[in-house]
Order: C-alpha cells, then sequence, then structure tokens
C-alpha cells in the first residue's frame, strides 16, 4: 500500500502545491485527494479536463454518504474528477463546516486510501493533501494508516523550530512514545523543505541534524524548490514549460528519492504501474502555454 499523507504546523508553506507537483511526477498511477478538513483549494485553482470548472459536490463532500454504508476502495473512483492535464483527483470540501459530514469517518477514509493500491481492478497509490495539522484536527486519523507523513515547512528558523516540535509531538501520538532514529515507527515522518535552491542541500543537512539531535524520529526527504513562477504555471495561471520549471524538477528528485528508499516496500499489483503521471505532468505543461 501507499498512502502518503503531506500537511503542515501553521501558516501556508504550500502543501497544496508540493502535493500537485509530487503526484504530476509520481511514477505510478495516482489519486491527489484533498482532506484538508478546512476546504480544498483545487476547485477555485485548477480547471477540469473538459475545460470548465470542477464540481464541488463530487469528491470529499459526496463521498461521506457513501463512507456511512462502509467503503470499498475502488468506490473512491466514482468520485474523482481529472484535472485538464489528466491527474485524477478527489476535490475537497467547500469549507470547515462541511466537515461534520465527515465525522468518524477520517479512520475509513485512510483504510481505503491504503487500501487502494492492491485493488486488483483500478490500483493507484493515494497523495493526500491534509492541510494544516493543530490540536484535534479529526484528519490526522488518516496518518496511522499512511505509508509515509511528510511535513512541509519553510526555511525560517521560526517555522523549522515549529515543524521540530510537531514532528516530535507527532511520532509521539503516531509511534506510542518512542522517539529517536533507531526507533522510527510507522508511518515514517519525513521533512519536505520549500527552500531557495542555491542552499537547499546545506539548510536540509542542518534541519536534518536538528531532528535527529532532538530525537524527534523524523528526518528531511528532500527539498522542493521554492519556484513563484512554477507555482502559477502549475496551477494554470501562467504559461510557460512547466516541465522545466525548478518546482517540477525538484519534484522530481523528491519522488526518486522516495522511491529509491522505499519503493521496495510498496508493494503493488504490476497492473498499477501504467506510467500515467508523465503523461499527466506534460498536460499540465501543454496547459499552462
Amino acid at each position: 500500500m501507499a498512502l502518503i499523507a503531506l500537511a503542515a504546523d501553521k501558516g501556508s508553506p504550500g502543501v497544496t502545491t508540493a502535493a500537485v507537483a509530487l503526484a504530476a511526477v509520481w511514477p505510478r498511477r495516482v489519486l491527489l485527494a484533498e482532506t484538508d478538513p478546512a476546504g480544498g483549494d483545487l476547485v477555485y485553482r485548477s480547471a477540469a479536463a473538459h475545460g470548465g470548472p470542477l464540481n464541488p459536490n463530487t469528491g470529499m463532500l459526496s463521498i461521506a454518504a457513501t463512507a456511512r454504508r462502509g467503503l470499498v476502495p475502488d468506490q473512491l473512483w466514482d468520485h474523482v474528477q481529472p484535472l485538464s492535464g489528466g491527474l485524477e483527483v478527489l476535490v475537497g470540501l467547500g469549507n470547515a463546516e462541511q466537515a461534520a459530514g465527515l465525522a468518524g469517518l477520517w479512520p475509513t477514509l485512510g483504510h481505503s486510501f491504503a487500501s487502494l493500491a492492491e485493488s486488483p481492478h483500478a490500483a493507484a497509490d493515494v497523495i493526500a493533501d491534509c492541510g494544516r495539522i493543530a490540536g484535534d484536527t479529526p484528519v490526522v486519523d488518516l496518518f496511522p494508516h499512511a505509508a509515509l507523513v511528510l511535513l512541509i515547512s519553510r526555511t525560517e528558523p521560526e517555522a523549522i523550530a515549529r515543524v521540530r516540535d510537531r514532528a516530535a509531538a507527532l511520532g509521539n501520538k503516531l509511534h506510542g512514545g518512542q522517539r529517536g532514529v533507531a526507533t522510527m515507527g510507522n508511518p515514517m515522518i519525513g521533512v519536505v523543505l520549500v527552500a531557495d535552491t542555491n542552499n537547499a542541500a546545506k539548510i536540509a543537512g542542518q534541519v536534518n541534524d536538528m531532528l535527529v539531535h532532538a530525537q524527534t524520529g523524523a528526518r528531511v526527504v528532500g527539498t522542493i524548490a521554492d519556484d513563484p513562477a512554477g507555482a502559477d504555471q502549475l496551477a494554470g495561471r501562467k504559461r510557460g514549460r512547466l516541465d522545466k520549471s525548478l518546482l517540477i524538477r525538484s519534484a522530481r528528485k523528491v519522488t526518486a528519492d522516495l522511491y529509491q528508499q522505499y519503493g521496495a516496500a510498496w508493494s503493488v499489483p504490476t497492473q498499477a504501474q501504467h506510467g500515467q503521471p508523465l503523461g499527466q505532468m506534460n498536460g499540465h505543461a501543454e496547459a499552462g502555454r
């Protein structure tokens, strides 16, 4: 199975942009799920495959009624919409008030997301954009079902301090109080930094040392380029060769590194390996020209 959950501690470090970028270059078929209880963004920033707007009522909102009667992983596809570039998306809630309709269903969703990779009919990994996590936000009930939880952070000192503390708290919650690199549990907690490419490697090393020293049980798994122009291209707000952008090039490296280290553990039926994400990314690039 492979459910990859992306989240942030505070502010707007670019969780949705990172989720879309990683999904666009994911090396197997992938479903991008907007699971932020505060509401999704793609319905406002992306066009559907037919050229019109995405339907805000088909996605997390429509799946709530289905999940209350039990949810088979393949049923997720009944609530999915393709973006103009081909990326398959489970559109998020319209606002925080609608999250009440998913009360108690987050573990069910987490299990279905994780099990989708094992479907004999339409297998796919799931990248979940969980938004900001703090306090008792219910989306953390997805995390025990994930193969990997990625905390997205910028590199300002206060952001790094927050992601350190959030990683430690999350590790305590998910791993039963065990701390330290030697006792890293499942799901693994990784940190992805949104950084200037000129000093990304240096900052990643420094932050990783800090995470290890603080015995958070987390480590830096990669960096995404701080590339506003690329983010605008990805969202369809700006024309250009998206596949040449720093954003997509850095996302490719993150996915390649993740698969080199953990791909063998994410056993998936051969039918899932369609090689579709490259086409999805190129579709986004074409749409942005």
